[in-house]
This record gives C-alpha cells, structure tokens and sequence, in this order.
C-alpha cells in the first residue's frame, strides 16, 4: 500500500463505530479511502435496529444489522443521495438519472448524521464525473471535526459545512419590521450618538491652539496671555464631561431599544412555534430550537446594542474626522487613503468565510445542546442501561465539534484582524514622516500636525474597529438566518380562511374515506366510521394498523390526505383550531406532567379554575387520597416531567386534568396498558367517571377493557376490517379472536 492509503485505512479505524470497524476493514480494498459514514437506527422494514453505511470512493456498503458481509453497490455516473424526514421518519434515497436504486430508514435522531452523509455523498458522485475521485495525486488529509478523508482539491468538509449560507444584509434588514414600533427612541439614540461623536472630537481641535498659541510661543521665550491657558484647559475639560454623559445616555438608550426588540424576537419566535404542526417538531431536535430561540437571539441583542451602536459612532466619527482633516489640510488627508484598499480588498475575502463559519458555529451549537436535551430528561434511562460513559463520548464530541467550528473561525480572524491594524499603522507613520516634512517646510504648524496625528489615530482606531464589525455582523446573520427560518415555516394544519365557530360539539364524528400519508407511506386507506354522540367506540389492531394516526388526524394534529372528518355535520378543518381543541380531553398512555405543583398540572387545561374545582376533579379521578397524603397535598411539587410520581399516579392526574376540562369528545389512547392489575382497576374506574356523557374513541391493547364498548373497531394495515361488540366480533373469528387469543397465550 501506499502512504496515502495506509493513512487513509488507519482513518477507517480510528473513525467508525466499534461495533463495524473490524467488519469493514476486513472487505476493504486497496486504494479504497473512506469519505464518509452513518449509522442508522431503523431497519427496511421501519423496526429499530443499528444498520451501518459506508462511502468510499468506489463503493457504498450497507451492513444490515449483525450481518458480517455488506450489500455492496459499485459507484457510477450520475448517482444522488436525496434525504427527506416525515413526522420524525427519514428516508435516504440513492438514485440515477431515472430510478431510485436503494433506500434507507433512520429516525429524525439520526437526521444530521444522515444529512452529513448526502452531503458528502453528493461530492464524491460529482468528483467522479469529472474524474478527480481517482486523482493519485491526492493527499489524504483529515476533517478536524469528524474524522473524514478530505481531497487536496476540496480541503472543506462539506459533512461538517451547512447546506447553506445565509446573506447578511438580506437576514439582519428583516429585523426592522421589529424595531417599526420602536422608531422614536432609536432616533433619538442616534441623535445621542452623534452629539457624543461631535463632543468627542472636540480636544484635538482645542490642542492645536493650546499647543501654536500657548506652548510653543511660550517655550521661545514669547510673552503669552496667561488667561489663555485657562480657557483651554477648561474646554478640554467640558469636552470630556459633555463626551462621557452623552455617552452614558445614548448606550442606555441603545441597551434598552435592543433588549425590547430581542424580546419580541423571543416572543414571537416561541409563539409561532406553538402554532406549527406536530409535523415540523417531528424533524426537529429540541435542543437545536432552544438554542435558537435562547442564544441566538441573546447574539442578536448584544449585536443591536453594543455593535451596531459602535458602528454608528465609528461611522460618524470618521465622517466627521474626514471634514475636520480635510478643513485641517487636504493634502495631508489624501495621505490617509493610502491603506484603504488592502483593507478593502481583505474584507471581500473574509466576509464569505467568516458567514459560512459562523454558520457552521451556530449549526454546532445547537447540536450540542441537543445532546444534552436527549440525556438529560432520559437520565434514568441512561443509568438503567449504564450508558453514561457513551453519553460523556457523545456530549464530548459534540463539544469538539463546537470547539473546532469555532477555531476554524479563530483561525481566519486572527489573521484579520492584526493584519488591519498593521495596515493602519502604517498609514500613521507616512503621516508623521509626511507631516514632519511640511512643518520642516513651514507649510503647517507643529499644533496643526499633533491635532493631525490626534484626528488619524482616532480615523483609523475607528476604522479598526469597522473592520472587527464584520466578525459580529457575520455572527449576528446566521443568528437571525436561523430565527428567520422558523418565523418562515409554515404551518401544515392551516386556519380556515371562513371559520365556523363550533361552540359547544354534541360530539358526533364522521369519517368519510379518510387516507393519510406520511410522506410517500400511505398509512390510513379509506376509512369510514360514524361515531354517535356519548357513544364509546374502542379502537384495536396490531401494532402499526394506523390507529394513533386516525386519532391524530380526529384532533387535526394533522390534516387528512383525502377525504373528511366532520363534526356535528361540519368539516373540522372549518372550525378554528384552538376553537376545536377545547372540545378535545386526550389521556395518553404515557402521560406527560409539568414541572410545578400537582395543583397547577390538573388545571393545565383550565388557569381558571378554582381550588374546589381542582379537587372535585381529583376525586372523580380517584386521585385525592393519594394527593392528600403528600407533605404539600396540591401544592407538593413534581419533579420534571412528573418523574417524583409513581405512573399510575401521574396517570390519574391526567385523568383529572382532562376531567377539569368537561371536553366534549374524549380521546383514551393506551391510558391503563402501563400499570399494574390494581392500579388498572383505579384507573378504570375514574375512566368510568370521566367517559360519562362524552363520545369516547378509546386505542387500548388490552381487549379486556372495551368489553362494555359500545362498538370496537378493528383497523389492520390502514383499514377497518370489524366492526363490533366484543362478543359479536369473538364469534366472527377474524382479526379481533386472534388479537383475544393471543393475548390470553401470554397472561
């Protein structure tokens, strides 16, 4: 093997998963450099389980769960990965010009690692069109953030680097329609600002008298008025104290504009999140929105109040500066123009980098957070499986990936940055050489070239600090380019343009041909169902039969394919949402508590309710006993999530915050499937409580619990198949009298 190879194989190793390093070492062939890979946690059939891909620049190898020799798939012209995530499903696709030749599963968990593998994917089938993927020319070198092979013709890591590259300009201007409202005391902070510039430029102006009026005559032995000395002195003095209040005022100003539109910022970000289907939460990770929502609107805030103010007095100062130089002497501010295209043109060339950089920064960022968002709630989880190193090496590595985003921007910057002032220290010393030679000359006084020196120190410290702008400003783009892009989703599950107000449902549903699709995976196939009014219908089928869906779509957390849903006779996609949802109590089987008190949990549904009201619905519940016995009774904190609580308690709070609502359709999904025989009989019983009066739709595996139903229906593979009460559809002997034996197989 050649060097290039032994370093490319020795990557192999030290980069994938233990579990398929010595697997994938032992069909690898010579020549062959690893470009990328991806474990996947979904088999072909959508059932959990590791899968693993690999991408060399030959080949693709998919190892399907244990399997020690990989599906192999030679490269060639015109092949494309394409990704696309369906309510938390996604699917990557290899495909030609005309067919889709492979396809793979993974949970949205997996989606950025899955994003990182087309991307770099992508470029291999694009370098081997034009012929550079068997370059032997190339040089092996690594990705400092995932461990990737890179080509010397592309020393970027396209894994690593964002799809995309937001403009500046375009995504920090759409921060105006914040600041409207707002217009006043931002003028008025720019007309401080300009006030504190002026009074600023003040002291030099007096220096020069001070120095050809004062000084100098004075150092000749030439009599000089006394009272002179004075006068300037003390406008130096009014100078600094009018420079420093109005320097105070126009940054409280400023401080407090930028924290009130950064606050609306937050407002409305997290508030169109709550609008948005369930669809868009199923791609995403937690951890990535909260960052967006917490620090990338914290950078937006630092760059309204302390960047762009600085960059306005910069602004304004040099303006000032060029007048005041050019009244000084023109032909000494021509001098000064002498470094201004070095650092124009190294502005050009940086501003790109520093966009994509900082992109990537932020991407990182929230990925990191995003680990912590997955271990932190499942902490028990992860003690029960003994996970916690595993979860150190994930956060850890996310952290590097943070840190080395960060150092590439470092990197470019420190550059930069120095290289700017050295430029404008240069530009200072041909003013002093050429200054020096005019007063030699006798074309200007000593006190005009010091004023001189005074003003372009301060031209070019501001222009300095221009230059640091672009670092922040860049920064600050991404920021508002990744708030831009919820504010810009929109929702699937749309508001009537007409909307009917249901008021008060009587609770009769009618599913007329509903289908459904999760993306190109229709899982709902025509189904109609009329449900009466306080009827109890059960809901039963094997797993994946599409039950969960059709109530999804029963509560309009998505919107059906075909066909319609009415109730009381109305499409409910006519009725406002919310309007809607109040006629809606859902008990899920896993049911989900708030940290705060038991108190605040039961009336979620309901703020207003009184004290009474909450425990009237903890004893229907069955839930009071148990209440009463905590050291706090209602205000006894739960831990987050409830987890301070036993399941069949937490259980029957839910039961008790639905029954707080008085819904008119209620919605029982598994609720007793996660507890004992006791804690079912309690749960069963508030059921009872609850379900009085109320048109029911219950999802339950245990069949035993819809023996009083008035229906059950029966759903296998996206369509209805029984119809029945539970002693008719045990005589059919169909689907319903297997899922009944089976059942009785295991108890």
């Amino acid at each position: 093997m050649t060097a290039t190879e032994i370093a490319a194989k020795s990557l192999l190793i030290d980069t994938v998963p233990l579990a398929y390093q010595a697997r994938l070492a032992d069909c690898w062939l010579s020549g062959e450099t690893l470009i990328a890979w991806a474990e996947l946690d979904l088999d072909t059939q959508l059932r959990f389980g590791s899968s693993f891909l690999a991408l060399s620049n030959r080949r693709l190898l998919y190892f399907e769960g244990d399997t020690e020799t990989p599906q192999v798939r030679q490269i060639a012209a015109g092949f494309t990965l394409r990704t696309s995530v369906q309510s938390g499903l996604g699917r990557l696709d290899l495909a030609s010009a005309n067919e889709c030749l492979a396809s793979w599963n993974y949970t949205a968990a997996q989606g950025t690692l899955v994003e990182r593998f087309s991307i770099s994917g992508n470029a291999v089938f694009r370098a081997w069109e034009t012929g550079e993927a068997d370059d032997p020319t190339r040089q092996a070198t690594t990705c400092p953030s995932c461990g990737c092979v890179l080509s010397a013709a592309q020393p970027i890591c396209l894994a690593c680097a964002p799809t995309a590259a937001p403009p500046p300009a375009k995504s920090l201007l759409r921060l105006l329609r914040f600041a409207k409202q707002r217009f006043g005391i931002i003028f008025l902070g720019f007309g401080l600002t300009l006030m504190a510039t002026a009074a600023g430029l003040v002291p030099p102006y007096v220096t020069m008298p001070l120095l050809d009026k004062v000084l100098v005559p004075w150092q000749s032995g030439l009599q000089v008025e006394s009272g002179l000395f004075n006068w300037y002195l003390g406008g130096l003095a009014i100078a600094a104290v009018l420079a420093w209040g109005l320097g105070w005022a126009k940054t409280y100003v400023m401080a407090k504009v930028s924290e009130q539109i950064s606050t609306d910022l937050r407002n409305e970000t997290y508030a169109h999140l709550q609008r948005l289907s369930l669809e868009f939460f199923g791609g995403k990770r937690t951890g990535d929105l909260i960052s967006r929502i917490g620090s990338d609107t914290d950078r937006i805030c630092n760059f309204l109040s302390i960047h762009v103010l600085d960059f306005a007095s910069d602004v304004l100062m040099i303006v000032l500066t060029s007048i005041i130089l050019l009244q000084l002497d023109p032909i000494l501010a021509m001098a000064t123009l002498i470094p201004f295209p070095a650092i124009g043109w190294l502005i050009q060339r940086v501003r790109v980098r520093l966009r994509h950089g900082f992109a990537r920064s932020s991407h990182a960022w929230g990925e990191m957070v995003s680990v912590m968002t997955d271990a932190i709630p499942g902490i028990r989880v992860v003690k029960a499986f003994a996970q916690e190193r595993r979860e150190i090496d994930r956060f850890k590595g996310a952290n590097n990936h943070v840190l080395e985003s960060n150092l590439r921007v470092n990197r470019l910057w420190s550059f930069f940055s120095p290289t700017v002032s050295l430029l404008t220290e240069f530009g200072i010393l041909v003013i002093w050489a050429f200054g020096a030679w005019r007063v030699y000359k006798g074309e200007i006084t000593v006190g005009v070239l010091t004023a001189y020196i005074a003003y372009i120190s301060r031209f070019y410290l501001r222009l300095d600090s221009m230059s640091r702008m672009l670092a922040n400003t860049q920064r600050a783009a991404a920021s508002a380019y990744r708030i831009f892009e919820i504010l810009d989703r929109k929702a699937s599950v749309m508001e009537p343009q007409k909307p009917i107000d249901p008021g008060r449902l009587q609770g009769h549903l009618e599913l007329r041909g509903v289908r459904f699709k999760y993306g190109n995976r229709e899982v709902i196939r025509g189904v109609d169902v009329d449900i009466k009014p306080g009827e109890l219908v059960g809901l039963v089928g094997p797993s994946g039969s599409g039950k969960s869906t059709l109530v999804n779509l029963v509560c309009r957390f998505y919107d059906v394919t075909e066909g319609s849903i009415l109730a009381d006779g109305n499409d409910v996609r006519s009725f406002p949402i919310e309007r809607f949802r109040s006629n809606i109590g859902i008990v899920l089987q896993e049911p989900f508590l708030f940290y705060g008190t038991i108190a605040e949990n039961i009336g979620y549904g309901r703020p207003t309710a009184t004290r009474d009201q909450v425990i009237n619905a903890a004893r229907a519940a069955h839930a009071h006993d148990f209440i009463s016995g905590l050291p706090d009774g209602y205000d006894s904190l739960v831990g987050e999530r409830g987890q301070t609580l036993s399941g069949g308690e937490r259980q029957r709070i839910s039961i008790a915050r639905a029954i707080l609502t008085d819904p008119r359709i209620l919605i029982l999904d598994e609720a007793t499937s996660a507890v004992d025989n006791e804690t079912e009989r309690v749960i069963q019983a508030a059921l009872d409580n609850l379900i009085k009066g109320r048109t029911t739709i219950a999802i339950a595996h245990r069949l035993s619990t819809l023996r009083n139903a008035d229906r059950i229906v029966v759903m296998d593979n996206g369509l209805v198949v029984e119809v029945g009460r539970h002693e008719e559809l045990l005589e059919r002997g169909g689907v319903y009298t297997r899922l009944h034996q089976a059942q009785l197989a295991v108890q």
